[in-house]
């Protein structure tokens, strides 16, 4: 036994062995060790991204609707009202057998007004998650949709525009697209500042989709803005029906009206025809949607002659009183005939305007340079931007030339070879009509009284509109423009429409007038494009209009009478000596 035990070899540990394994794992704690240092204390910021891109999330903080336009009295002009937009997840459609209730579906197509296999056809797809079935439904159809129970057809809210004022607004206030975003006027216009801005917040999510932690604001939200316009909407609607009544009888193509207040270059109507009702998406036609008083231009014709007077008074070519000779009543330029209806003969500057005379005018740009008449017809407003920023403006233009003919001169002087929109000439009317003083126009209340600048001289200005005033009286081309117990002062016009080669036979027949005359208050101007029919001069067609609606207005905004005024004081002065003092 003893001999047995001594031959067995006690069990021997193989030196190197043990040291390699022992370095081994000391090896794999350092590494261990190093990257856990690396990962927790150098660069920790990239597991710390891999789990945020796994548990935070950015959620949308609430905003109001999109901000209301409402007309200088806080009369809505434009609001938003609740919806529904009816959606579908064809995933959970073909999941849940929904198309198994076929009863169910055919309502639905039919409170819709989508044929049922057209309907059916937008869900068919199982692998998409979200088709829109229809926009913009009322609540009482999603009231019914909703009772439908069907799986997969599922309601969201959304908001629709509304524009109680319907047409009469229409170029002016323009309108949405179906997602709320503003495709004409003031809509679009000023769609950054009626829209609102959601907020952001960053929160911490668990993998159940349940908010851990709220990490704070990322972005505020934006609240939507209200727009207030300078418009007065009882004159507006006053405006409208007048327009359209003549546009109807006289079957013009279109036609155009805007009004101002001379005081502070705000504009207190602007219509055109023909229009469209913006909550008849379907009725939306280009051409129906432009805001013609800002975007067509046309020959002015003799409404652009009381500018050209304002110019030979403030070259000196003529004075107030001065008297100018017509005779022979025709003067031939540059192989063209330029004539008056009869020979005149020698005339003072006041009748040239009254009885609108061509060789009257002739005689006056023909003593000043080109640049001189520019000059004026510049410092007016014409050629240049109004400021205003509606959509589509037009600058008109004023033509430049490096020589200029006789005949060129001549017709420029009463009105052809220039063109203005109707809200340029209502411009250049309302600073004849204030002095001479030219205020920035505005559609946008403002918060600050304006700051006018002096254009023209007051004196000329003063003696224009006087020499205007005889315009609408007897003897003068207006008569149709006269409003019982109010001074009133305009000018006629009425131009041939350019066509390729010359002039056509359509005409445009334009009155741009202001009052009272004794302390002017509104200018305005109508433009009636394209009249069919014997009337088609400017004191037939469109002093008609200009005397209706210039009446409502001065009773609108209770401007007294003036016509007058000089009379009643005197029996007044009258009366008082009569009674004894107290």
């Amino acid at each position: 036994m003893s001999r047995r035990n001594k031959s067995k070899k006690e069990p021997m540990l193989a030196g190197w062995r043990f040291l390699t394994l022992c370095s081994v794992i000391l090896l794999a704690f350092v590494a261990l060790f190093a990257r856990a240092a690396w990962i927790q204390v150098i660069s920790p910021d990239r597991l710390r991204l891999e789990g945020d891109l796994r548990s935070l999330r950015s959620t949308a903080v609430s905003s109001t609707s999109r901000g209301m336009i409402m007309d200088r009295n806080g009369e809505e002009l434009a609001v938003s009202v609740p919806v529904q937009a009816v959606w579908a997840d064809p995933k959970q459609i073909h999941a849940e057998h929904s198309l198994d209730r076929q009863q169910a579906w055919q309502a639905l197509a039919d409170v819709l007004g989508v044929p049922h296999d057209t309907l059916l056809s937008r869900v068919q797809d199982p692998k998409r998650r979200f088709v829109y079935l229809q926009r913009q439904v009322t609540p009482a159809v999603a009231e019914y949709i909703r009772k439908l129970r069907l799986p997969g057809v599922h309601l969201r809210p959304e908001e629709r525009r509304f524009y109680p004022t319907g047409e009469i607004n229409a170029h002016l206030v323009g309108m949405t697209n179906i997602d709320g975003t503003g495709i004409e006027g003031i809509e679009r216009a000023f769609n950054e500042w009626l829209t609102a801005q959601p907020g952001e917040r960053k929160v911490r999510k668990d993998r159940m989709g349940r908010v851990i932690e709220d990490l704070g604001v990322v972005s505020e939200a934006r609240e939507a803005n209200n727009v207030q316009l300078t418009i007065d909407q009882r004159i507006q609607a006053l405006a409208y029906r007048s327009l359209k009544r003549a546009s109807e009888f006289h079957r013009v193509t279109s036609a155009s009206l805007v009004m101002l207040d001379v005081k502070t270059g705000e504009v207190l109507a602007m219509v055109n025809t023909p229009s469209y009702n913006p909550n008849n998406r379907g009725q939306y036609q280009s051409f129906r949607a432009r805001n013609r008083a800002v975007t067509d231009t046309y020959e002015p014709g003799s409404t652009l002659k009381p500018l050209i007077v304002v110019s030979a008074l403030e070259n000196g070519v003529v004075q107030a009183d001065s008297i100018i000779d017509t005779s022979p009543g025709w003067v031939r330029l540059g192989g063209k005939r330029v004539s008056d209806t009869r020979n005149l003969g020698k005339i003072s500057v006041q009748t040239v305007l009254q009885r609108s005379s061509n060789m009257g005018m002739v005689r006056m740009a023909m003593q000043e340079t080109p640049e001189q008449l520019l000059d004026t017809l510049y410092r007016f407003g014409l050629g240049i931007d109004s400021g205003m920023g509606l959509v589509g403006e037009s600058t008109g233009m004023v033509p430049q030339r490096r020589r200029w003919s006789d005949i060129e001169k001549a017709t420029l002087s009463f009105g052809y070879g220039v063109t203005v929109t109707p809200l340029q000439l209502a411009q250049s009317y309302a600073v004849l009509a204030n002095g001479g003083v030219r205020y920035p126009l505005t559609i946008v209340k403002r918060s600050q009284p304006p700051v006018g600048e002096q254009v023209i001289a007051r004196q000329h200005a003063d003696d224009v509109l006087m020499m205007l005033e005889t315009v609408v009286g007897p003897g003068g081309t207006a008569r149709n423009a006269a409003i019982p117990g109010y001074r009133v002062a305009g000018k006629t016009g009425t131009s041939r429409k350019a066509v390729a080669g010359g002039y056509g036979s359509d005409y445009v027949g334009v009155f741009a007038g202001m009052a009272p005359v004794s302390d002017p208050r509104l200018a305005m101007v109508v433009v009636m494009n394209e009249p069919q029919g014997e009337q088609y001069y400017g004191g037939q067609v469109a002093a008609p209009v200009f005397a209706e609606v210039m009446s409502g207005a001065l009773q609108l905004l209770n401007i007294r009478p003036d016509a007058a005024t000089e009379e009643q004081f005197q029996l007044a002065g009258q009366e008082a000596a009569l009674v004894p003092h107290t």
